[in-house]
């Protein structure tokens, strides 16, 4: 483990190489788990603010499961998820294009409608965060046999998961934290 700040990363984020392959995998983060997308308690002001603007993007099944579930949903665990299509398939966001599953919060981020560019959890998959006592989080590489092709496909890249996720890092904890963390793994490596 190394700590910046209030973070504790695994090493296997920063060891493990990773690129998603969207046409290898096509999109199944989007479609298999047993609940939606993790949500931080901010995310779900955004997403009632977000959704007249999101909803247009979305499948039938999705804008119908969100009115009867509703934005978000408390899963079996207690926490904040995306409600899932008729609470059983995939996340409700989720929009399928040449069959690939992809976001519908997402497409309406990149045509400009809305500022937010999807939950968090989802933009740093494979890491998922867990907040520990006195506000210090966790992030830990999940291996999923879903995610095989991103191993192979960063394996064949040399990138390792924290450089490709160097954009929602710094989305979720700022550019000096990032810059730390590159530091740190240079520092490990010698």
């Amino acid at each position: 483990m190394l700590q910046i700040g209030n973070t504790l990363i695994s090493t296997d984020v920063l060891e493990k190489k990773f690129v998603c392959d969207l046409e290898k995998c096509r999109g199944a983060c989007c479609v298999a788990g047993d609940s939606g997308a993790p949500l931080d308690e901010e995310e779900l002001k955004i997403l009632e603010k977000i959704y007249p603007k999101v909803a247009p993007y979305l499948t039938e099944d999705g804008r119908k499961s969100i009115e009867k579930y509703g934005k978000y949903v408390v899963d079996s665990d207690g926490d904040y998820v995306t409600p899932l299509v008729n609470g059983e398939l995939e996340c409700a966001y989720t929009v399928f294009e040449g069959g690939i599953a992809k976001c519908g919060i997402e497409k309406a981020h990149a045509d400009g409608k809305i500022k937010f560019k999807k939950p968090i959890s989802c933009h740093l998959y494979p890491i998922r965060i867990n907040k520990l006592k006195n506000g210090v989080e966790a992030l830990n590489y999940h291996k999923w046999d879903l995610c095989k092709a991103a191993c192979t496909f960063g394996k064949k890249l040399d990138v390792r998961v924290f450089q490709f996720l160097k954009a929602p890092l710094i989305r979720k904890y700022g550019k000096k934290w990032f810059e730390e963390l590159e530091i740190a793994v240079e520092h490990l490596e010698k």
